[in-house]
């Protein structure tokens, strides 16, 4: 029997995730961002997490050049963001606020939580890779409510 890869695709949608927006610069210092639920921790001692970026993207080769991110979980708010960073080639940045901090990678405004970070280690992931960032810089809003993905659709969190 051969492996169906959309139903496995299908299956994998059954586990909700939040959404971030992972940011970087380019050699040239142009900001990179794409829309992300491949985000999770990995240690506390040092502070690591992770993501996964396709093999395929557009700006793989940017962030593996980059050395450093950022990942920036949305608020339950921010589907335009989310949906906006999922595009291709398209002017995302134009109109949104953002900063820097230690990385120098993009920090969007208004994130529910962001983690800056340097790049600890890129892994091999099949049709992805795995980036591990150390965290230099963390912040969050202990009030604020995440946007969550689910069966690839949008949710949010209800008390």
């Amino acid at each position: 029997m051969a492996f169906d890869h959309r139903d496995f695709r299908n299956a994998l949608g059954n586990f909700a995730t939040g959404v971030t927006i992972v940011t970087a610069r380019s050699r040239g210092g142009e900001p990179l961002g794409l829309t992300a639920n491949s985000f999770n921790s990995v240690s506390l001692d040092p502070p690591l997490v992770l993501f996964s970026l396709n093999r395929k993207s557009y700006s793989l080769q940017s962030f593996e050049e980059a050395g450093n991110f950022a990942i920036n979980v949305l608020r339950d708010d921010q589907q335009d963001i989310s949906r906006l960073f999922a595009q291709a080639q398209t002017d995302k940045w134009l109109g949104l606020e953002f900063e820097t901090w230690e990385s120098g990678a993009p920090i969007l405004k208004h994130a529910l939580a962001v983690f800056d970070c340097t790049t600890h280690a890129v892994h091999d992931g099949g049709d992805h890779l795995i980036f591990i960032g150390r965290v230099l810089k963390y912040a969050h809003d202990p009030a604020g409510k995440p946007l969550l993905y689910f069966r690839g659709n949008y949710g949010q969190v209800h008390p």
